[in-house]
């Protein structure tokens, strides 16, 4: 508690240009982020270009926590593609195997997905009505990963309230750092 009533009186004694060149500090910081992450988005086109994944339903290619790098590419979509799609009314995408590609005459394309730790594909998980998703749908192609790293990302969503302290923690040190 000592350290947290340090920064606030080391806040406090901060003249006002020192507090606002802090205060830009952050903001540049945070400007940054959103300026590499809208680059990764066009340099990958997709819309998010970096998954979690979030449940064990594509063990034992991926597991629960794993990272994965998307892109999206123009080739064409074929079984055995590993995608990320929205459905409508579910906010998490959901990352599953490509099993079946229907291409019509007029240029659209049916898509079939399944976990590969599932039973059954993923018809039950589309919106009501829907049996196949379309290009639409789809945010990315799985291209890479790294195991485990996104677990920091669960734990963060698990329990918002460390969130929230680790971000507050974050801002502090960088308004009480010296220069």
């Amino acid at each position: 508690m000592e350290m947290f009533t340090d920064m606030y009186y080391q806040l406090k004694e901060m003249r006002p240009r020192t507090l606002a060149h802090q205060v830009l500090n952050l903001c540049m910081i945070v400007c940054s982020a959103l300026m590499i992450w809208k680059s990764l988005m066009v340099l990958t086109e997709s819309e998010s270009p970096v998954v979690v994944v979030l449940s064990g339903s594509m063990e034992p290619a991926f597991h629960r926590g794993d990272i994965l790098f998307l892109h999206m590419g123009y080739s064409p979509f074929r079984a055995g593609d590993i995608v990320v799609f929205k459905v409508a009314d579910r906010d998490i995408p959901i990352v599953h195997r490509v099993i079946k590609v229907h291409e019509k005459p007029s240029g659209v394309v049916d898509i079939l997905t399944k976990g590969d730790n599932n039973s059954v594909d993923d018809r039950g998980l589309y919106a009501a009505g829907q049996s196949w998703i379309n290009k639409e749908h789809i945010i990315g192609r799985a291209r890479g990963y790294l195991p485990y790293i996104g677990m920091v990302t669960i734990i963060m969503n698990d329990y918002p309230l460390l969130k929230y302290c680790l971000v507050g923690l974050m801002g502090l040190f960088v308004l009480t750092s010296k220069e």
